[in-house]
């Protein structure tokens, strides 16, 4: 269990600024530590989920595959929950894309419900900001949508915000 801090997302928040201090959005402009706080505001604010673990990792869900973080850093500063749902959200960029997305979504699926939740608000956010996307990613995003709800479906009854996130980011999808 994660140590009980109710001050835990805000030391996420620092962390996460600071390990991405240097890097950007595709747009050229925007600092990259923007994606991590509005995928967290989106698990809060759209998902309507107020679990500080969950808060915490969507923060940080970039650092261990963008950043010099490693899981160890995450364990330390924030507890196996946390560090465990980050390490689940962290694609193995050694292993060839088609298996890679393999071991991905099998990783998601047998990790903690918060990683999942996470995930379709990492999507959300990227469908938000899809106009900066290069045109292979952004039709890549119909399928990352795709896998993402379907990841989350054995979640919806369990878990309220989980239904909220799949109904969320179908509604923008649908645009």
């Amino acid at each position: 269990m994660t140590r009980h801090n109710p001050h835990l997302w805000q030391e996420a928040a620092s962390f996460a600024a600071r390990a991405h201090r240097n890097q950007i959005r595709k747009d050229g402009q925007t600092p990259y530590i923007a994606h991590p706080m509005r995928v967290a505001m989106t698990i809060r604010h759209i998902f309507g989920c107020e679990d500080t673990v969950a808060m915490c990792a969507g923060m940080l869900h970039d650092t261990i595959e963008d950043t010099t973080t490693d899981y160890d850093d995450l364990l330390k500063h924030f507890g196996r929950e946390v560090a465990d749902i980050v390490a689940a959200m962290t694609k193995n960029m050694a292993m060839e894309e088609h298996a890679r997305e393999r071991d991905y979504d099998h990783r998601l699926a047998h990790a903690d419900w918060r990683a999942r939740l996470v995930k379709l608000a990492d999507v959300y956010d990227n469908l938000c900001d899809s106009r900066d996307l290069s045109p292979e990613s952004a039709a890549k995003l119909p399928e990352k949508i795709g896998r993402a709800t379907t990841l989350a479906k054995h979640d919806r009854a369990s878990h309220p915000e989980m239904d909220r996130a799949v109904r969320a980011l179908e509604a923008i999808a649908s645009r």
